[in-house]
């Protein structure tokens, strides 16, 4: 792979990012083993930097009957090889045309950033391997006339387009389809990520769609709004990523998923702008096409836009934990808790192997610390007796007015001493909140110790939300034994979102694949099988990651033949060349 640099000055460009790109996250930020067997988090991004943390690798030992050494790490392909460019020379003379060279970009890097999303193989591939297949060019949008003339050169020339936004998918979704045979363009859409219009007085913004969460954010607090969406990947993930793959943030107790905050989205197909004329509070219009813009993963054309719903900041935001004996009691107090009328923004139940996975992440406590540690330790176990290989803990973020949280706190003390549980106090609540952004760093840090790991997700009735976790687990287990793998296969799960008829599920599992042939096939197709498996249970395809192609199998048990043919017919009428020949979902071929 050849360097390059972009000589646009400060117009973005993905190798020029503080994103690794090929890896999830900050290029400051990534675990790393220290010689005395402590892990250490680099950067000052998380509350888990800059500290060592003594517990973590004898955890991973412990769960996965494995032993971990310094010198026995992986070395990353340094020179990344890349899958030569397929130009149409026609094409690019037209862009070269009617685009300055700060549009666009041939470079390896820049093709391979945008060749692949985050999930594990694709990243075990560009980290240790190489990838099937590349995209050709990379083109940064910057307004939606641009958009219009790319398509429309698309269209002229044949060319298949990828819309792109932070990369952060996990189902395959940005992968180059194996089966296409024409010039492939990632169009990038981070440089489109201006707040265009902000409406106080309706509580409404329109923003373009390439800003990212934490960017968003940023520039509502400055006026003291929120739009309150925020899925693990708000650091990286675009608007245009959230609709595109209907998601769902942490906070959507209050706020809602990304169904409910958005009011309009503008997309660019190619026959036209699809879009309502203005945003509507709420009208009956017949079918709605918008409705099939969320969830539509870069299959019929590039989001520019959308008008979201926004808040003024919670005036108090608070937190909040709770341990319970079991994973059962856990359950039913999440279910009490949904019926309750005053539910946390969020509010999350974790099973005693992630609840450990978190303790072993803490620094080692000195000093007084150490005397509290015990003392805490003491009234949990012998007060309490809680037992430390079963105990389950929860953990809350209340925002709204101090009436409301002041509810909220009150109602979590009173289920909490319904099922016999123990308050845990605002710092472990916050703790457990923050931890999930740092804690995805962990994946591509085990990789390089032999150890492959992903997340999965699904949403369940509450009846059936303990079988699906028995079910996942034991095919985890039958095929850990089936393949003859060393050592013991990790499973974790935790609630993270809680319904009126159900929950969502969010599966942390991991196997260690040291000597083991074709480890990366081998851990996709028990992957494959352990969604199988949590649907057979009564589990959904997914509940916020989406479908992409790594889940398109599933879809025939997920919606009738003739939905599948409704959707078909949709995006042959409407894109019959399949410029937007991304493949996913029910369009793979």
């Amino acid at each position: 792979m050849t360097n390059e640099k972009n000589s646009a000055g400060e117009k973005f460009f993905a190798i020029n990012s503080d994103n690794w790109g090929h890896k999830w996250g900050y290029r400051d930020s990534e675990f790393v083993l220290n010689k005395d067997l402590s892990v250490s988090m680099t950067g000052d991004r998380y509350e888990l930097c800059g500290f060592d943390m003594p517990d973590f690798i004898p955890y991973v030992e412990e769960m996965l009957e494995m032993k971990i050494e310094v010198d026995d790490k992986l070395q990353e392909v340094e020179d990344k090889p890349v899958v030569e460019a397929q130009i149409n020379q026609a094409f690019v003379d037209a862009i070269k045309s009617n685009f300055s060279e700060d549009r666009y970009s041939f470079g390896d890097a820049e093709r391979l950033v945008h060749s692949q999303g985050q999930t594990t193989d694709e990243v075990y591939k560009v980290i240790l391997s190489k990838l099937d297949k590349m995209t050709d060019m990379v083109f940064y949008i910057e307004s939606e006339d641009e958009v219009k003339k790319l398509i429309e050169l698309a269209l002229e020339h044949d060319v298949c387009l990828i819309p792109y936004g932070g990369g952060t998918s996990v189902s395959n979704a940005l992968q180059v389809p194996a089966f296409e045979s024409r010039m492939v363009v990632a169009v990038d859409t981070r440089r489109m990520d201006a707040i265009e219009s902000i409406d106080v007085e309706n509580r409404r913004v329109v923003v373009q769609a390439g800003i990212t969460g934490s960017k968003l954010e940023e520039l509502l607090e400055a006026k003291g709004l929120t739009v309150g969406h925020e899925p693990d990947s708000i650091e990286l993930s675009t608007l245009g990523g959230w609709i595109s793959t209907n998601a769902s943030g942490m906070k959507k107790n209050r706020y809602g998923n990304i169904e409910d905050i958005v009011e309009n989205v503008t997309m660019i197909t190619p026959k036209g702008v699809v879009e309502q004329i203005n945003p509507i509070t709420r009208a009956s219009i017949g079918v709605n096409p918008q409705n099939m813009l969320l969830g539509s993963e870069g299959n019929f054309g590039i989001i520019t836009k959308a008008t979201l719903k926004v808040h003024t900041l919670p005036e108090s935001s608070e937190f909040n934990s709770a341990l319970f004996h079991d994973w059962e009691t856990g359950v039913a107090f999440m279910y009490e808790l949904s019926k309750s009328g005053a539910v946390p923004a969020s509010a999350r139940l974790m099973d005693n192997a992630q609840f450990r996975f978190g303790q072993a992440l803490n620094k080692k406590p000195s000093g007084i610390k150490v005397l509290i540690k015990k003392l805490e330790k003491f009234v949990v176990l012998n007060i309490k007796h809680f037992d430390p290989y079963k105990m389950v803990v929860t953990s809350f973020k209340l925002e709204g007015s101090k009436d409301e949280v002041a509810l909220q706190q009150k109602t979590l003390k009173r289920l909490t001493k319904k099922y016999n549980g123990m308050i845990g106090g605002s710092e472990n609540g916050k703790k457990g909140y923050n931890l999930t952004f740092a804690i995805a760093y962990i994946r591509d840090f085990m990789t390089m110790y032999h150890i492959v790991g992903e997340t999965m997700e699904t949403s369940v009735p509450w009846s059936k939300l303990n079988a699906v976790c028995e079910a996942a687990s034991n095919r985890l287990i039958e095929l850990h034994k089936k393949h003859n793998i060393p050592g013991k296969p990790y499973l974790s799960y935790r609630v993270p979102q809680i319904y009126h008829t159900g929950a969502c599920i969010y599966f942390m599992f991991a196997i260690n694949v040291k000597g083991v042939d074709n480890p990366i096939d081998l851990f996709t197709s028990i992957e494959y099988s352990m969604r199988e498996a949590i649907m057979e249970a009564g589990g959904s395809i997914s509940h916020h990651h989406g479908v992409g192609k790594l889940r398109k199998d599933f879809m025939n048990g997920t919606i009738s033949p003739t939905s599948i043919d409704l959707l078909k017919q949709i995006k042959t009428s409407h894109d019959p060349k399949n410029i937007f020949g991304v493949g996913n979902n029910v369009f793979s071929e």
